[in-house]
């Protein structure tokens, strides 16, 4: 089972993304009024928990950390949130440098990770 399915309970859509361009939200002005980068969904819509799932996508797009069940994803505005257990600094090492390359992730929090 992939993470969005786990975390999410949902599967990839087709036009699903890891970074994909938001989508205007309302033509206010003549340029229009884009999606904040934490709020961007899956295929460039509104989503409340957009970088969340971006990241757990872009998890499951990493064959290094795929098989890893044990690791859940949240965010706090522009912070991905890390909770669980990892078997190792090496992985959650990786884990932190997925998160970091999904637009809209200001930074990392691992506080609540254990090792081993």
């Amino acid at each position: 089972m992939g993470w969005l399915q786990r975390l999410f309970g949902q599967e990839k859509p087709a036009d699903a993304e890891v970074n994909p361009t938001a989508t205007v939200v309302a033509q206010t002005s003549p340029e229009g009024e884009t999606i904040p980068p934490e709020r961007v969904g899956l295929s460039g819509e509104y989503d409340q928990s957009g970088l969340a799932k971006r990241v757990a996508l872009a998890f499951d797009e990493d064959s290094r950390v795929t098989n890893l069940d044990s690791v859940y994803v949240a965010q706090l505005g522009t912070t991905v949130v890390l909770k669980g257990q990892v078997p190792s600094q090496e992985t959650l090492d990786q884990l932190v440098e997925i998160a970091q390359g999904v637009n809209g992730a200001s930074a990392v929090t691992t506080d609540q990770v254990t090792v081993g």
